[in-house]
């Protein structure tokens, strides 16, 4: 874990090659605190989808816990009804 005081934030070179280096977020600290969070685009994308996919299943789960499911063989009967097969 890459943690660089605010004033660093001056030499973009060198966090962006933090960020590089640590495949992750560079930690900005202000006075000793947490202020921000500072990324690689790839990272960040890879973050964000990892949550998505998280959240899709949690609705999933929340679904089945909730009873809104229906079988397999249900499900493509009606489809192929739908559609003609």
């Amino acid at each position: 874990m890459q943690i660089v005081p605010m004033r660093d934030l001056k030499n973009t070179v060198e966090i962006e090659r933090k960020c590089a280096e640590e495949n992750g977020p560079v930690f900005v600290t202000k006075n000793g605190y947490g202020r921000l969070v500072v990324m690689d685009i790839e990272y960040y994308e890879r973050t964000m989808q990892s949550m998505e996919e998280a959240r899709m299943l949690n609705r999933g789960i929340e679904d089945y816990e909730k009873g809104n499911v229906t079988d397999g063989k249900s499900s493509l009967k009606k489809l192929r009804e739908k559609h003609g097969i």
